[in-house]
């Protein structure tokens, strides 16, 4: 008999207002606009169910109730063998809770009851349909010492400068502004501790009951000051479809072509 491998819960962020993709994002929020004939945040959900992964939670606030409503509490397939697999989702409505989305750490925070200790985290308006959730990097990262490992990818031409460096023992850098080694751009995808939502690197009570807004890049780079991040380099397909352009892209590269 195999033996399942061993995952954690991830969470999706889908919470933002989606403002560059104006006017699409004012009757749709961002993961639910089409990418290659489905939904952005489905993509994700499907390589999350390919990979084992058998729990998940989305933050919501703009248009929220869309989401949950398209997706309500479960996402699955029939396989050919005939049997089922199902990924379980509940919600961490912020936009309910606290009238609008709480960024990046206020938002992981708040979710974090309905979490582990150890979680997956991917940002639901990014397209990478090569990324695995691999249970061996979920292996990997809970013997280590590390708080946070990051997937870094080559610079897009919107974030020329990159985010943070990357050791060659695999430690993620907060690199000096005048510092001229190479940078990456953080793929806002990720494993995460619970452990650095608390003190002494992060001030949000637990549960953030007070909706505190807080972005993640303070915490991280905290964090990696100490050495207590890792990361590697992701070269698979990925796109932030940040704005309408991109979007098209996308959607004209999955076109056949012409006879």
């Amino acid at each position: 008999m195999s033996v399942s491998p061993h995952q954690v819960p991830a969470l999706l962020l889908a919470a933002g207002r989606g403002e560059r993709m104006r006017p699409l994002t004012d009757t749709t929020p961002k993961p639910l606009l089409q990418v290659q004939g489905q939904p952005l945040l489905q993509w994700h959900l499907q390589a999350l169910l390919d990979a084992g992964v058998r729990r998940a939670v989305i933050n919501t606030a703009w248009l929220g109730h869309q989401i949950s409503e398209y997706f309500s509490d479960a996402f699955g397939r029939y396989r050919a063998t005939g049997m089922s697999e199902q990924l379980s989702i509940s919600y961490s409505h912020e936009g309910v809770d606290f009238g609008g989305a709480l960024e990046t750490a206020g938002g992981i925070a708040r979710a974090l009851p309905q979490l582990g200790a150890v979680f997956w985290l991917a940002a639901g308006d990014v397209f990478a349909p090569d990324f695995v959730f691999d249970s061996a990097a979920v292996a990997a990262f809970e013997a280590s010492p590390h708080l946070a490992h990051l997937w870094l990818v080559p610079n897009p031409a919107h974030n020329p400068r990159g985010d943070f460096g990357l050791s060659a023992d695999g430690l993620a850098l907060n690199l000096p502004v005048d510092d001229r080694a190479p940078r990456y751009t953080y793929s806002t995808i990720a494993l995460l501790r619970a452990e650095l939502f608390a003190a002494p690197w992060c001030d949000i009570p637990p549960g953030n009951p007070g909706g505190i807004k807080a972005p993640l890049a303070p915490l991280l780079r905290r964090a990696m000051d100490n050495g207590r991040v890792s990361a590697q380099l992701y070269t698979g397909r990925w796109t932030d479809v940040g704005t309408p352009e991109r979007l098209a892209e996308l959607n004209f590269l999955a076109c056949d072509p012409l006879p």
